[in-house]
Order: C-alpha cells, then sequence, then structure tokens
C-alpha cells in the first residue's frame, strides 16, 4: 500500500508532518482529517529508485539550473510573489503551483533558486524553511512572513499582502532615484560641456590674444590659467585638471562606500545625509514611509511584534531609524510601549508618534503604521515634484554664471582688440 507525507495544521494552528498508508490520496486525506488535523500538503511517497534511475532522476531534477550571474530583480521578485499568490488562491497544492513558476522562467538567478526550493519543499521542507536557505533572494522579511502564512493557514492573503508591499516599496525607490537623477545627468551633461570648452575652444582664444600681445582683463587670466591647467598644460603640472575632476566624485562615491562599512562612519553619513538642508527632508519623508509600511505589513501578516521591529530595523537601512527602532524594542521588551522610545529619539514627525500612540491603544497598530506609510508615500510625491522645481532654476542659473563669465572673458580681449586695430587704422 502507498505511503503518504503530508503537512498539517493541528487545533491550535501549529504545523506538523507525518505519513499515513492509504490507497489513494482522498483516503490519506480522510484518515489526516480523522487524526484531528487540517491538511495542507499530501503528496505520494516515492520509492526508492534503482541507482542508475535515481542518477537519472537527479540530472533531470538538476536540468533547471543553470549558470547565473548577478542577483534576483525587485521587479522579478514582486512578479512572482504575485503569481505564486493567484496560484495558490485558485487552490493549486504549493509545490505544483512552484513548479509551474519555476519552468516558466527565464534562465537566471531566480529560477536555479526555485530548482532548490521545489527539492526542499518536496523533499518535506516547509515553504519558508526553503526560501530562508537562499537570503539573496528571499530575505528575511520575506520568508517570516511566508512563516507567519504557514502556521496561520493564510499563505494566498500573505503573500498578496507582501506583493503589494514590495510594489509599493519599488515605487517609492523609482520616485526617490527619480529625483536624484535628473540633477545628476543634466550637472553631468553640463561638466562635460564645459571641459570641452575649457579644454578646446579657449585655448584657440588664447593663441589669439598672445599673437596680438595685449594685456589681459583679470576675469580672462582667470578663465585662461583654468583652462590651462584643465588641459594639463601648466608648467610642471604632472596630472591634467579633466582627469582630477572625473575623478574626484568617483573618489567620493567609493570613500562614502568604504567608511559605511564601519558603524562609526555609518552613522556619520547616515546623519549627515538625514539633516541635509535639500535631500535631508526627501530622504527623512521616504524612510519613514518604508518603515512604517514594513512594520505595519509584518504585524499585519502575525510577525510577533519584537521580531517585526528587529526585521523593519534592519531593512531600514538608515542608522538613525536603527538606533531608534533598537530603543522601541527594548522599551517593548520591558513591557512599556512604542511611542515613547520613538518620541524621545525625534526620528519622526509628531504626528506619526502621535497616530502609533493611538493605534497601541485601540489595538489597531498595523492599520495605523499603513495609514502613516500611505500618507508618506503622498508626501514622498510633493518632496519630490518641489525638489525637481528647486533644482530646474538653480541648475539654470549656475550654467548661465558659468557660461556668461566664459563668453564675457574671451569678449573683453576681443573688443579691446578691435579699439586697438581701429586706433592703429587696422581697418
Amino acid at each position: 500500500m502507498p505511503t503518504f507525507t503530508y503537512e498539517a495544521l493541528n487545533h491550535a494552528g501549529k504545523p506538523q508532518k507525518g505519513a499515513v498508508d492509504a490507497a489513494t490520496s482522498e483516503e490519506a486525506i480522510q484518515r489526516i482529517k480523522s487524526q484531528g488535523f487540517f491538511p495542507t500538503s499530501v503528496r505520494e511517497q516515492k520509492a526508492k529508485a534503482e541507482p542508475a534511475a535515481g542518477a537519472a532522476a537527479k540530472k533531470k531534477k538538476g536540468g533547471g539550473a543553470s549558470l547565473s550571474i548577478g542577483g534576483v530583480s525587485k521587479k522579478q521578485l514582486t512578479n512572482f510573489t504575485r503569481q505564486l499568490s493567484t496560484l495558490q488562491d485558485a487552490g493549486l497544492p504549493l509545490l505544483r503551483s512552484l513548479q509551474i513558476l519555476e519552468g516558466q522562467l527565464k534562465p537566471g538567478k531566480l529560477k536555479n533558486v526555485l530548482v532548490d526550493v521545489c527539492e526542499e519543499v518536496e523533499g518535506g521542507s516547509a515553504l519558508s524553511e526553503a526560501m530562508a536557505k537562499h537570503p539573496k533572494a528571499f530575505n528575511r522579511l520575506y520568508s517570516k512572513m511566508v512563516n507567519a502564512g504557514e502556521i496561520g493557514g493564510v499563505l494566498d492573503i500573505i503573500l498578496q499582502r507582501l506583493a503589494e508591499f514590495m510594489e509599493k516599496a519599488m515605487s517609492l525607490r523609482r520616485k526617490v532615484i527619480g529625483a536624484m537623477l535628473y540633477p545628476a545627468i543634466v550637472v553631468t551633461v553640463a561638466i562635460l560641456i564645459l571641459l570641452f570648452i575649457m579644454v578646446f575652444i579657449v585655448p584657440k582664444f588664447k593663441d589669439i590674444f598672445e599673437e596680438f600681445g595685449l594685456p589681459l582683463p583679470l576675469i580672462t587670466r582667470y578663465v585662461v590659467n583654468t583652462s590651462s591647467w584643465i588641459a594639463g598644460t601648466m608648467p610642471g603640472q604632472a596630472i591634467p585638471g579633466w582627469a582630477i575632476v572625473i575623478a574626484v566624485p568617483v573618489i567620493i562615491f567609493f570613500s562614502i562606500k568604504l567608511l559605511r562599512m564601519a558603524t562609526p562612519g555609518r552613522a556619520a553619513i547616515d546623519r549627515l545625509y538625514f539633516y541635509t538642508p535639500i535631500f535631508g527632508t526627501l530622504a527623512r519623508t521616504a524612510t519613514i514611509a518604508r518603515f512604517t509600511r514594513t512594520l505595519g505589513t509584518l504585524i499585519s501578516a502575525g510577525v510577533p511584534i519584537l521580531e517585526a521591529i528587529l526585521i523593519t530595523r534592519d531593512t531600514s537601512g538608515n542608522y538613525v531609524f536603527e538606533k531608534a527602532l533598537t530603543k522601541v524594542h527594548d522599551s517593548i521588551r520591558e513591557g512599556e510601549s512604542f511611542a515613547d522610545p520613538l518620541r524621545e529619539s525625534k526620528v519622526c514627525d509628531a504626528i506619526v508618534v502621535n497616530m502609533i500612540d493611538v493605534g497601541e491603544e485601540t489595538g489597531d497598530l498595523d492599520a495605523m503604521l499603513m495609514k502613516v506609510a500611505d500618507n508618506y508615500d503622498e508626501l514622498v510625491d510633493v518632496a519630490v515634484s518641489g525638489l525637481v522645481k528647486l533644482i530646474e532654476p538653480l541648475l539654470i542659473v549656475f550654467l548661465g554664471v558659468i557660461v556668461g563669465t566664459i563668453v564675457v572673458s574671451m569678449f573683453l580681449p576681443l573688443v579691446a582688440m578691435i579699439e586697438h586695430l581701429q586706433g592703429g587704422g587696422g581697418f
């Protein structure tokens, strides 16, 4: 008689695993229910194959894996989560759903991970346990929410919430990057144009001025000397200025990366960035939106609040909030409130703290956190549009002053040359 392995939930909602002997899967399900369990997965235990057949089966099973470079993109993972939620809501067995999604993926990192996850689930492991073995694809937040869904028997609902959370997080990230990208592109193009003018155009004017031997105005001498430095033609100059101009942003970028590897450096950089007059407001607003949505999603999924706070702290991405959430965690562990240590840290606006305080009192903390997140998502939109409107005129004024200075510095000697030629009867 065939043997069926099963995963089930008892009356307390705790997961159970075991095996029963039955002629069919329907009979196996009835026997499991008769034991007082609610089966979530029932599959026939395959007999041991011959060594050669086993090797062939293993080869076939591993055939879906392929060489991949890079990680799993947020968009790809979000699509997978949404599709898995739909298949689970339709009533398909978990293993079958995973195999369908793995089969339709193109070769890559996620496909390779799903091959391993399918093997683990087929071997009797829980989905959350299988995913936790691949933290680069499924982070701690993801696997914990899946685990909460498995325990509560609402995996499809949890996956749907997780997909919505990831979609909103991606949208927020796109908004912030979009706000930073526009001025970065404009400044980069402007610097390249200015370098071209200083390296190739200004030296031609310099040669003309030297032929006439006229004394140059101060502003013209300054622009000509700057052009010589950028082109690397000044006496005794070892490195051309254009190389330094290009290298400085790269050096700053990697220096920040290096400093952030150490806790003191990361703390200093995050604090500096957090309290920058223009970009600091946008960064603080986006971080509040992300932390409240993450924590609200975890709590609504059934993750214990202390563990949810630790996960939120580790995914906040900012040292200032990590320190504040650590104090919140310690406060709740000692039986105190959520709002008080958050109020003392002064990382959130008063309205955020008050809404969290009300959520604690009414027992709707998760709903209140999601309302705060929705509100701050809208504030990010406002901050992004305001930042773009502020940066556009500043860039125009900056470029106008630079280009105007170069033009004026080149035309002043030309005017003097024309006057000189007119006075000498050259025309």
